[in-house]
């Protein structure tokens, strides 16, 4: 996608994003001042309402829609690109930036932002989990009950999701799911489920060693036991799992009943606590700037 070619360019900036040490505005003009394309900044309100977004897509009708934010952010963008065919790019502006290092577009700014004037396209499956739009990661148990911790404390960055990690590790139940993967059904003691496009958390955790969000299927990850060596293991010596602790399904299709409520997260976004999840795959549905 060279830069010689004009197009219209609309960036959708969230100014509560976890990052605030980029002033992103600035960074944006500066960057595409010398540049041929037609750019506009639209700053979310505080109260980020998907229709708001979508009114600005149909009045600047851009070729590109650049989403400069978190994860939340991002995904509340892409639920008003897809079925449109606009590409949706992506500005690392959040505390975790998961799906921006899923993709391989870099935390500085001036680079990530030269991956907007020239990067490729890709297409990406994304899934629905319980009629959520989930580019990344969504699960349930420890790691959903660990964002809401999170998000409750002071602590950012990354001493803040270690301290809310071992909060999170000696308060969260094991739970008692039954699954059904492709018309199978299993019954299983999980202390967290992930429902992956992706392989890793902002964190750096790996979580989906075998997937990728290219293809026509999804991973879900069984977690029967979170201990403090299965933390290091995802993220500091990415190490195989141990199948006695960890179960890995592929899939298209997915029902999740629990006995009893459990917490429940789609793209960092605390969603409460949940008896079933339906997941289901949507082949190609998002089409993502890159680097080349």
């Amino acid at each position: 996608m060279p830069d010689t070619k004009s197009l219209r360019i609309l960036f959708i900036i969230n100014p509560g994003s976890g990052n605030n040490t980029t002033d992103w505005p600035q960074a944006i003009n500066d960057y595409f001042v010398s540049l041929p394309h037609t750019i506009e900044l639209f700053h979310l309100p505080e109260d980020s309402d998907p229709g708001k977004i979508k009114d600005k897509i149909k009045q600047f009708l851009p070729q590109q829609v650049v989403a400069v934010g978190g994860d939340g952010t991002i995904k509340m963008v892409a639920e008003c690109l897809i079925g449109n065919k606009i590409p949706l790019g992506i500005l690392p502006a959040g505390s975790a930036n998961g799906l921006a290092k899923e993709l391989g577009i870099s935390q500085q700014p001036a680079e990530a932002l030269n991956v907007i004037a020239t990067g490729v396209l890709k297409n990406i499956h994304v899934t629905m989990v319980n009629n959520h739009l989930c580019i990344h990661l969504s699960d349930i148990g420890f790691n959903a009950f660990l964002i809401k911790k999170f998000e409750s404390q002071t602590g950012r960055g990354m001493w803040g999701y270690l301290k809310a990690s071992i909060k999170a590790l000696f308060d969260n139940p094991v739970m008692q799911v039954e699954m059904q993967v492709d018309n199978k059904k299993i019954n299983i003691e999980a202390a967290m489920i992930v429902i992956a496009n992706g392989t890793r958390y902002g964190s750096g955790a790996v979580i989906n060693p075998v997937g990728t969000i290219e293809d026509e299927r999804f991973e879900v990850i069984a977690v029967k036991k979170i201990s403090v060596k299965e933390i290091f293991k995802m993220t500091v010596s990415h190490a195989s799992f141990d199948p006695h602790k960890t179960e890995v399904f592929q899939t298209n299709h997915l029902l999740i009943r629990s006995r009893k409520k459990v917490h429940f997260q789609v793209d960092g976004e605390y969603l409460g606590k949940v008896n079933e999840i339906k997941a289901t795959i949507m082949p190609g549905a998002l089409e993502i700037i890159v680097p080349s």
